[in-house]
């Protein structure tokens, strides 16, 4: 059958969408079905009258997929196989070739899995388990777990730092306490065994070599995925299903690594209780609530859920409490109404007509008492990024053991504090960056030596505090980009036409396009082209921007640039015809009234100011949004200059109405991505204004002049 362009385009964006889907799955079986599930559905909506064949390929998917609310590993492993066999077999059709053959697990039926060596069933709630204390012991369970995975990977590089081993060592410990109390078997012996090893390492009997290293974190993942689990049925998600955990596989490890440091040296550390079964695993006997007679002979006293031991260093005498994120979330909401409404007073009309001293000096203190609201509560959601940093040296490890590379990580600015939603959301982005450093930036040790350079890549993440915004750089010293490849590439795949002059900037850009990849084969991290395109989109959503600086030969540094909060922004309102428009302050370089004749017209680049001695392009709203703007001559109207990186445009209004702060509300499904809306505000009159997107407007290809003047 003949391929439908449109069909072809339309199946092939889906399958991105979907290979996205894939990317960010959590290999645990915990993220959300209904995502993926609308994907498939729309991609066989979108080949049923085109490729019958290639539909009936996506409905046995959603087969797979069937209900369930969440991912089970088995089905994630299946669609990981079906996504790059349905995009050969989609090109292939929009080619007019035969499709190829599919993978047999692309046409298999999906079974459950059985338990993998070393994988047995565990209960993840006790019988009578107290739902508030679960929960307190998964909260707790999070910090422990970020202080061995951080400390292991210093271990890996100073065995010798006793603090560190000792900060390790007490996380398995209260972990190890925390379980019993809750009479959580597994996790408990789990814990028991890895105390072992690491009081071996603390006395000196046992090496923290790569190998233990890799048995420590093996365990610790498996904890993690217990915890994730356990997360997940509080929730009320498959309550009473069993998780397959390694949990014998890591004991035999630990066991041998403790029977060869044992090798004409004395035992190490207390007695290993005696091996458990698949099927006790699972239902064991509940461990002595006690903790003193579940702490073994060791000094360190075991803390119960929800608390921690001391730290090594001195406690704060400030203290801290939890807090419910959405009952923070709401009192930011809360906030963000206070703001509208102390507008709505002060900009009424009875307030700004009234000459009342005392109702000056009171509106003027309710101004003040809303910033200091604001202020504080804004503050509430600030944390460092320190967490997403360091779950990247994780990242980097397993990469560089992956690749057969040498790579360090260099953090720099952890302290560095940002809103809790956005990084959330910069986390992914921060994986494929890296991802890439690792992949295509850093080169193997022969390839960093021949060309001069040390056999151990490095790899640079930093953050700091810049005008109002978090600036956040990834480098690397690796190869750097090549732009005649990047463009030859681009230029093969349709993404761009080989007579197209471009700037070297835009030339690296093109790495950012859909579909585009230097990867001269697919592999488990890259190849796909998916990636880059994800991370600029992840990142103006969060209204940031990325740019890029590479020498070949010398490496690659990422920059990106978002806003420390989504909530509420200061934004210059302007007027367009009837409408009004808020500009956010920290895009605005200056605004001004042209004088007559400033305004010139060059050939293909549309209409230009000159703006301290440099030609501008020259964006006229009104005709750009459809509104009937007031103003047809630059000279009676105001230009606005907005920068986004290196890149500015004049945007052309009837009139500057004031600043004002504004609260984002969402547009929802209402706008296109690409509409050049970040989001809606409530102003003091009422009205509702849009809020423009700076980063698109400024990318916007210059019109030519009866483009702009239309």
């Amino acid at each position: 059958m003949t391929a439908d362009p449109a069909a072809v385009t339309a199946a092939s964006h889906l399958l991105q969408q979907i290979a996205l889907e894939l990317a960010f799955v959590d290999p645990r079986g915990t993220s959300d079905a209904a995502a993926l599930r609308e994907l498939v559905r729309q991609l066989g909506d979108a080949l049923d009258a085109a490729e019958p064949t290639l539909a009936d390929a996506a409905r046995r998917v959603l087969g797979w997929l069937g209900d369930a609310p969440r991912l089970a590993p088995d089905v994630v492993a299946r669609c990981n196989a079906w996504q790059p066999w349905m995009v050969e077999a989609v090109t292939a059709w929009g080619r007019d070739r035969p499709l190829p053959p599919p993978p047999p697990s692309a046409i298999a039926t999906v079974s459950r899995p059985t338990p993998p060596a070393g994988g047995e069933p565990v209960q993840i709630l006790a019988p009578g388990h107290d739902p508030e204390m679960m929960r307190m012991f998964c909260d707790d369970a999070g910090d422990l777990l970020r202080d061995v995975e951080q400390g292991v990977l210093v271990l890996e590089t100073r065995p010798d730092d006793r603090e560190t081993l000792a900060t390790v060592f007490r996380a398995f410990h209260t972990f190890k306490g925390n379980a019993g109390l809750l009479k959580l078997a597994a996790p408990q012996r789990l814990a028991h065994e890895l105390e072992s090893l690491l009081d071996a390492a603390r006395q000196g009997m046992v090496s923290l070599d790569r190998d233990a290293i890799d048995v420590i974190l093996a365990g610790a993942d498996a904890f993690a995925r217990f915890v994730s689990e356990a997360t997940a049925q509080l929730d009320g998600i498959e309550t009473g299903r069993t998780l397959l955990l390694p949990i014998n596989a890591v004991v035999e490890q630990v066991r041998n690594l403790l029977a060869r440091a044992s090798q004409g040296t004395a035992p190490a550390s207390a007695a290993v209780p005696a091996p458990v079964t698949a099927a006790s695993a699972a239902a064991e006997p509940a461990a002595p609530s006690n903790a003193a007679e579940m702490a073994s002979d060791r000094a360190e006293p075991v803390a119960a859920p929800g608390l921690r031991p001391a730290a090594p260093r001195a406690a704060s005498a400030a203290g801290s409490v939890r807090v419910d994120t959405a009952k923070l979330d709401g009192l930011v909401d809360l906030v963000g109404e206070l703001v509208i409404a102390q507008s709505m007073v002060v900009q009424h009309g009875v307030a700004t007509a009234a000459a009342d001293d005392q109702l000056a000096r009171a509106l003027g203190r309710l101004r003040g008492i809303t910033k200091d609201i604001q202020r504080t509560t804004m503050s509430l959601r600030m944390v460092p990024i320190r967490g997403t940093f360091q779950k990247m040296a994780r990242l980097v490890r397993d990469v560089a053991g992956q690749l057969g590379k040498d790579i360090r990580l260099v953090l720099e600015g952890e302290e560095t504090e940002l809103d809790r939603t956005v990084i959330e959301e910069i986390a992914d982005p921060l994986v494929h960056m890296i991802r890439n450093s690792a992949d295509h930036g850093i080169e193997p040790p022969a390839a960093r030596l021949a060309a001069g350079k040390p056999p151990t890549g490095t790899i640079t993440l930093r953050a700091c505090h810049q005008g109002g915004c978090v600036v956040i750089r990834v480098a690397d010293d690796g190869r750097g980009l090549d732009p005649e490849r990047i463009r030859a590439i681009a230029a093969a795949r349709g993404i761009v036409s080989r007579a197209t002059p471009l700037e070297r900037r835009e030339v690296l850009e093109l790495i950012f396009a859909p579909g585009f990849s230097t990867a001269a084969a697919v592999t488990d991290l890259s190849g796909r082209g998916v990636g880059m395109d994800v991370v600029r989109r992840n990142i103006e959503k969060l209204r940031g921007k990325i740019e890029i600086e590479s020498t070949p030969g010398r490496g690659t540094t990422f920059t990106v640039s978002i806003p420390l909060t989504l909530a509420i922004i200061e934004g210059l309102l302007v007027a367009v015809g009837d409408q009004r428009y808020v500009i956010p302050t920290l895009a605005v370089v200056e605004s001004f009234r042209p004088a007559a004749g400033a305004v010139s017209v060059v050939q293909g680049r549309g209409e230009l100011v000159e703006v301290r001695g440099r030609q501008v392009p020259l964006l006229r709203l009104g005709p750009h949004l459809g509104v009937p703007a007031a103003v047809a001559d630059p000279a009676r109207g105001i230009v606005v200059v907005v920068e986004s990186g290196s890149d500015s445009r004049c945007l052309l209004v009837d009139d500057l109405i004031g600043r004002q702060e504004v609260v984002i509300k969402s547009l929802g499904a209402m706008f296109p991505p690409r509409a050049g809306f970040a989001g809606a505000a409530i102003l003091g009159d009422g009205r509702v204004g849009l809020i423009l997107d700076a980063n698109q407007l400024v990318r916007l290809k210059p019109k030519t002049h009866p483009e702009a003047a239309a």
